[in-house]
C-alpha cells in the first residue's frame, strides 16, 4: 500500500515539468519570506527568557495565583551593595547611585529602565505607629499578655516607671495620657523583624567584616529576560556605577537579581549561536567541496539550508509568535540534517553520471520521502515534552526538514542539471570502506563470531546501563557563571539570607481562620530557625493579628482599664482625671479591629499586599491587577482539589533555607499549609517525561517495524529497526560508563537518534549495486550531523551539552552499524534464493 502510493507520487513527479516545479518552489519561498516579514512587523520577537522554557503545570487557582504573586513581587528586582571601609563613604556612594538612577528615570520618563529606586524607608516606623496606635487596646506582647493573665500588674508598673526615669525613653506626657503603662512602644518594636541590617540617613546598611555595605534596590520596568530591557537596565546601572567609581574608587560593588542571570544567559546563547552555527556551516561547506569539487553542489547546499531555515523560522513564529534563543541554538543542528538530502542526491548522481537530475530525484524519491516522514515524526516526539522551548525546537526542525525536502523535490530537477566533475575517488573510498566492513561482518556470520559479538555487546550494555544515574534538576537548564553567582551569594548573606524561591502557602475558608492559621505556623517557623533549618521568614502574622488574638489582648487589658486603673494612675503619679477618658477609649475600641483591608491599603502595608490572596480579585484588599500574570503555574495543588478558588490564602516568604527536607516534613501532614518548591516540582515533572519519552521511543520502534514490514517484509524491517535501537542502547550504556547522568534531554536526543538513524538504515536497505553511493552519502551525512551535534556538546548550557553529547554518540554508533544492513540484506536475499531453488 505504502509502496504503491510512493510509486504513484513518483510517476506524477516524472511527468511534471522541472520549470513548473521551480516556479512552485520560488512562489513558496517568496510567500514564506513575506509572511515572516509581516510577523516581525506585527510584534514577533526573539525570546531570551529561560523561564519561558519551563513546563506549565495545571494546579488549583489559589496555588497558581500565589506563584504569580511571588514571581511578580520578586522578579525583575535589582540589588546593588556598595562596600566601603567606613559608613560615611558607603552612605555617600549609595546616595550618589540613587541620584544617578533617579535622574535617568526623570530624563527618560515612561521609557526609564529602572523604577522604584530605594534603600531604607525612614518613615516606615512612624507610619506603622500612626496606624496601630488607635488599636493599642488590641495589642500585647507575649510578656505583657503573660503578666496580665497572671494578674502581675506590678511588673508592668515597674517597667513603665523605669521608662519614665530613662533619659532615652520614648515616653512623653501625651503618650502617658493615652497609654499609662507604656505598652504600645514595645508592641511597635515587635513589628520590626530581627535582621543584620540597619538604617542610617535613609540608607540600608550591613556589616561585611570590617567593611560597611550600603544596599540600593530598584525594579526593572520590563522583564529582565527581554533583551531590549536588559540593555536599557544595564546602561542605566553602568552609568550610575561609573559615576560612583569615579567619586569613590575604593568602592566594591556586589550585584544580585534576575537581570544579571538573564544577561549571562543571553550572551551565552548569542555567542553559541554565532560560533556553533558558523562552525557547523563552514564544516558542511568544506565537506561538500571536498566531496564534489564543484561550485553548484556547494551553492545548492547553501540554498537547501537557507530554505530549511526560512520555513523553520516562518512556522515557529506562526505557531508561537516568538523565537526562543535556545531554539536557535538547538536549531543549528538543522544544518547538519537538512543537508542530508543534498548529499544523497549528489552521491547518486556521482554514481551514475548519465542519469539526469530529474531522474535522480525520482530515483531517490521513495526512500527520501520515507526518511523525511520518520525524521519529522521523531521531532514531533520531542514536541510532546511539556517544555515550550522544546516544542519550539520540534516545530523549528520539522519545518526546516520540510523546507529542505521541498527544495530537493521542486528545485533540484532544474537547478542541479549541470554535470559533476569526475567523482571516482570519493566513491572508491566509500566502496573500499564498505568492502572492509563486509569482510569484517563475514567473520561474525559464523556461530563463534556471532556469539562473541553478541557477548561483547551484551556485557557492554548490561554494565553501562546498570551504572546509569538520573538527574532531572531543572537548574541544569541554565547555569550562571561564577562571576554572577558569587557576588549574589555575598549579597544574600548581607541581607540575612535574602528570599528563596520556595515559600509557604497557607489557606483557610475565611479571613479570620487564615489569620489564625498564620499565627499557628509562625512558632513552627521560629523553631525551624532555632534548629538552623531556616534563616528567616516574612509573614503577615507579624502585622495582622487575628480577631481572636485581638479579643484576648483586649480582655486582658480590661485588668488595667477596668480593675486596676486607680492603682496604675496613682503608682505612676498621673492625674486621676485621666480615668474617664482612658476607660471611654478602652470601651470604644471593643469593636474596632485591625483588618487586612485597612492595613494592606496603607503605604506601609502595600509592600506586603502581594502576600495576601483574597478569594477573587474583586474582594482583594488591594488591586492585584497591576501585578504580572505571566508566571508559570505549579506546585502541589492537585492534593487540594482541582478548584479551591473560594479559599483565602497567604504567602509566607522563606529565606536562607538550609534543610528543605526538614521543612517539608514539618508541614507534610498539614493540609492547610503547602511548601511550594517550584524547582523540585518541575524537576519531578522532568523525571516523569523522561520516562515517558523513553517509552515513546520504544513505541516508535514498534510502529516503524510495522510500517517498514509493508515495504521490506518482516525480517528486513526488523534489521532496519534494530540498527537505531541498538545504537540507542549502546549510547545509554556509554553514558553510564562515562558517568553522565540520564535526563530528559538525553531521552529527547535519543528520539532524534532514532529519527536520523532510521534514515541511514532505509537508504542501505534500499541500496543497489552494493551501495557505494549510499555509503558515501551516509558518511557525509554522519559527518555533517556530528559537526552540528558534536559542537552542541561543547555548549556551556548543560541541557544543550547533554543533548549534543547523546546525539553525537548515537549517530556515531548508527554510522558504524548501518552498513551492516547491506550485508545482512544480501544474506537474507541469498538464503531466500537458495530456499526457492530447493523448493
Amino acid at each position: 500500500m505504502a509502496s504503491s502510493f510512493a510509486a504513484r507520487a513518483n510517476q506524477a513527479l516524472m511527468q511534471s515539468s522541472p520549470k513548473w516545479r521551480l516556479a512552485i518552489w520560488l512562489l513558496l519561498m517568496l510567500s514564506a519570506s513575506l509572511w515572516t516579514l509581516q510577523l516581525w512587523q506585527n510584534g514577533a520577537r526573539v525570546q531570551s527568557d529561560i523561564l519561558a522554557m519551563l513546563p506549565h503545570l495545571q494546579q488549583d487557582k489559589l496555588t497558581e495565583r500565589a506563584l504569580n504573586q511571588v514571581e511578580a513581587t520578586l522578579a525583575d528586582q535589582v540589588y546593588i551593595a556598595l562596600v566601603a571601609k567606613n559608613e560615611t563613604t558607603a552612605i555617600a556612594a549609595a546616595k550618589l547611585l540613587m541620584q544617578k538612577l533617579e535622574a535617568d528615570l526623570v530624563a527618560r520618563g515612561k521609557q526609564g529602565a529602572l523604577t522604584d529606586i530605594r534603600s531604607a524607608d525612614m518613615q516606615l516606623g512612624e507610619a506603622l505607629g500612626q496606624f496601630y496606635f488607635p488599636h493599642r487596646f488590641k495589642l500585647l506582647t507575649a510578656p505583657q499578655a503573660e503578666a496580665l493573665a497572671s494578674q502581675n500588674i506590678e511588673s508592668l508598673l515597674e517597667a513603665a516607671t523605669a521608662q519614665l526615669y530613662n533619659a532615652f525613653s520614648y515616653a512623653n506626657s501625651n503618650l502617658l495620657a493615652q497609654d499609662p503603662l507604656l505598652l504600645f512602644p514595645a508592641n511597635l518594636l515587635t513589628l520590626a523583624p530581627s535582621s543584620k541590617v540597619r538604617a542610617s540617613q535613609g540608607i540600608l546598611l550591613a556589616n561585611q567584616g570590617d567593611n560597611v555595605a550600603a544596599v540600593v534596590m530598584a525594579k526593572g520596568r520590563e522583564s529582565a529576560f527581554n533583551p531590549n530591557a536588559q540593555l536599557a537596565q544595564m546602561t542605566a546601572l553602568t552609568q550610575g556605577l561609573d559615576a560612583v567609581k569615579q567619586s569613590y574608587p575604593d568602592i566594591t560593588v556586589l550585584k544580585a537579581g534576575a537581570l544579571f542571570h538573564a544577561l549571562a544567559a543571553t550572551q551565552t546563547a548569542k555567542s553559541e549561536i554565532s560560533i556553533l552555527g558558523l562552525a557547523s556551516l563552514l564544516g558542511v561547506i568544506a565537506l561538500v567541496w571536498l566531496a564534489f569539487r564543484s561550485v553548484m553542489p556547494l551553492l545548492l547546499a547553501i540554498v537547501t539550508i537557507s530554505s530549511g531555515l526560512l520555513l523553520a523560522v516562518t512556522f515557529t513564529l506562526s505557531v508561537f509568535g516568538e523565537l526562543h534563543l535556545l531554539t536557535l541554538v538547538f536549531g543549528t543542528s538543522l544544518i547538519g540534517i537538512a543537508i542530508d538530502y543534498s548529499f544523497h542526491f549528489y552521491c547518486e548522481r556521482l554514481s551514475n553520471t548519465e542519469r539526469s537530475a530529474k531522474a535522480t530525484v525520482a530515483y531517490i524519491f521513495p526512500t527520501v520521502t520515507l526518511a523525511f516522514i520518520t525524521s519529522a515524526l521523531a521531532y514531533v516526539g520531542i514536541g510532546l515534552a511539556p517544555f515550550p522551548g522544546m516544542q519550539q525546537v520540534a516545530i523549528f526542525c520539522a519545518a526546516g526538514l520540510l523546507g529542505a525536502y521541498l527544495t530537493l523535490i521542486l528545485a533540484y530537477p532544474l537547478l542541479a542539471g549541470s554535470r559533476l566533475p569526475e567523482g571516482s575517488r570519493p566513491l572508491a573510498l566509500a566502496g573500499t570502506y564498505l568492502a572492509c566492513l563486509t569482510q569484517l561482518s563475514k567473520r561474525f556470520t559464523t556461530p563463534l563470531g556471532m556469539g562473541m559479538f553478541a557477548l561483547v555487546i551484551l556485557v557492554w550494555c548490561l554494565v553501562g546501563v546498570t551504572k546509569l544515574t538520573v538527574d532531572d534538576d531543572i537548574r541544569h537548564l541554565q547555569q550562571s557563571p561564577a562571576s554572577v553567582t558569587e557576588p549574589e551569594n555575598q549579597l544574600r548573606q548581607l541581607l540575612s539570607g535574602g528570599t528563596d524561591n520556595q515559600f509557604l502557602l497557607v489557606r483557610a475558608p475565611s479571613e479570620e481562620a487564615l489569620l489564625q492559621q498564620l499565627e499557628r505556623v509562625s512558632p513552627m517557623l521560629d523553631t525551624a530557625i532555632t534548629n538552623q533549618e531556616l534563616g528567616n521568614y516574612v509573614s503577615l502574622s507579624r502585622y495582622l493579628p487575628s480577631h481572636r488574638k485581638q479579643d484576648t489582648a483586649y480582655h486582658l487589658q480590661g485588668e488595667i482599664y477596668q480593675t486596676q486603673i486607680d492603682t496604675v494612675l496613682t503608682s505612676l503619679g498621673l492625674d486621676e482625671n485621666l480615668k474617664p477618658e482612658l476607660q471611654a477609649a478602652y470601651l470604644a475600641a471593643k469593636t474596632d479591629y485591625i483588618t487586612p483591608a485597612a492595613f494592606l491599603t496603607l503605604g506601609a502595608g502595600k509592600q506586603l499586599a502581594p502576600l495576601w490572596l483574597a478569594p477573587n480579585e474583586a474582594n482583594s484588599p488591594v488591586s492585584n491587577g497591576a501585578l504580572n500574570d505571566d508566571g508559570a503555574s505549579a506546585e502541589h495543588g492537585a492534593e487540594h482539589g482541582a478548584d479551591q478558588g473560594a479559599d483565602y490564602g497567604a504567602i509566607v516568604l522563606l529565606g536562607g533555607i538550609q534543610q528543605i527536607d526538614a521543612l517539608k516534613a514539618r508541614f507534610a501532614h498539614d493540609e492547610s499549609v503547602q511548601l511550594i518548591d517550584k524547582v523540585a516540582d518541575i524537576s519531578a515533572v522532568m523525571g516523569h517525561y523522561r520516562l515517558l519519552t523513553l517509552k515513546l521511543l520504544a513505541l516508535a520502534l514498534g510502529i516503524a517495524l510495522l510500517l517498514f514490514s509493508l515495504n521490506f517484509g518482516f525480517k528486513k524491517a526488523a534489521v532496519v529497526v534494530a540498527v537505531p535501537a541498538l545504537a540507542a542502547l549502546l549510547t545509554l550504556a556509554t553514558l553510564g560508563l562515562t558517568g553522565s547522568p540520564l535526563s530528559l534531554f538525553h531521552a529527547l536526543a535519543l528520539i532524534l537518534v532514532f529519527g536520523i538513524g532510521i534514515d541511514y538504515s532505509l537508504f542501505f536497505a534500499s541500496a543497489q549495486n552494493h551501495g557505494k553511493a549510499v555509503m558515501m552519502a551516509v558518511f557525509m551525512s554522519a559527518c555533517s550531523t556530528l559537526l552540528a551535534f558534536g559542537l552542541l556538546a561543547f555548549s556551556q548550557t548543560q541541557a544543550i551539552h547533554y543533548f549534543g553529547l547523546t546525539l553525537s554518540l548515537g549517530i556515531g554508533f548508527t554510522f558504524l552499524l548501518s552498513p551492516l544492513i547491506l550485508t545482512t540484506t544480501l544474506a537474507l536475499t541469498t538464503n531466500q534464493l537458495l530456499t526457492t531453488k530447493k523448493s
